[in-house]
């Protein structure tokens, strides 16, 4: 059989495998994206009781550091209630607002709250590139809620800002910038929460979560079925043009 019998196949088919290992190049590298978040947990934290919150912030930049963290703090059910652990190298400021409507706490009427937490960092410090810091409120009565939804924003040294503001809806992606939400369901307070936002930040710290592993996997299978079918496809030209 003539080589130049081949040479129309061979063309064809170098292409299809460029565009099959691209496509799965793509799907790997965006395995990363996004893959560590700004959560919120809490281990004691129920409707009508006081509890500690905890705000676990990765740093995602590889050139900058992270050096402010500023979290809205929902009025519309407020806490009245709220304190903030000192972080060394930190600076925190509160900031009160009016609430829309008063609240009563004990038998008072309450017409301020906590509106604002902002944590600094100070000269030289920060959440370098590969490391994460934890910021813990303390404070209540939690409201009669499911979930209460910590809008926030990253700063970083470099003068960028990511903000985690994005809404999670029930049965679609997750958003590429998810707002911090805390459950307050009975089935899903305490330790559960605890355990969900710890184990979404162990896989971020290890490079992805499930959403990357599931992308990569789906990337290999589909290189592995178009390489069959590039086979395929050569073997039976093959046999076609053959004398």
């Amino acid at each position: 059989m003539s080589l130049s019998l081949l040479r129309p196949v061979r063309r064809p088919a170098v292409v299809l495998l460029a565009a099959l290992l691209a496509w799965a190049g793509l799907l790997v590298a965006g395995t990363g994206v996004a893959s560590a978040h700004v959560t919120v947990s809490s281990g004691d934290a129920a409707p009508g009781g006081y509890g500690k919150l905890t705000f676990r912030v990765p740093n995602e930049s590889d050139t900058a550091s992270t050096v402010g963290l500023r979290v809205q703090v929902p009025t519309d059910t407020p806490l009245t209630s709220l304190r903030a652990q000192p972080v060394p190298g930190w600076t925190v400021s509160l900031t009160e607002a009016q609430l829309p409507e008063p609240v009563e706490v004990h038998g008072e009427q309450v017409d301020q709250a906590v509106s604002v937490v902002e944590f600094r960092a100070e000269d030289g410090q920060g959440i370098a590139p590969g490391q994460f810091q934890e910021f813990a409120l303390s404070g209540g009565p939690f409201p009669e809620t499911d979930e209460l939804v910590f809008n926030a924003v990253q700063i970083y040294s470099d003068g960028t800002e990511a903000a985690w503001i994005e809404p999670t809806v029930d049965g679609q992606p997750e958003p590429r910038y998810p707002a911090p939400a805390l459950s307050l369901a009975a089935e899903d307070a305490g330790t559960s929460t605890d355990t969900v936002a710890t184990s979404t930040d162990t896989a971020a710290d290890e490079g992805g979560n499930g959403t990357a592993v599931t992308a990569l996997v789906v990337a290999v299978l589909g290189l592995l079925a178009g390489l069959g079918g590039l086979f395929l496809g050569l073997t039976a030209r093959r046999r076609t043009v053959a004398p």
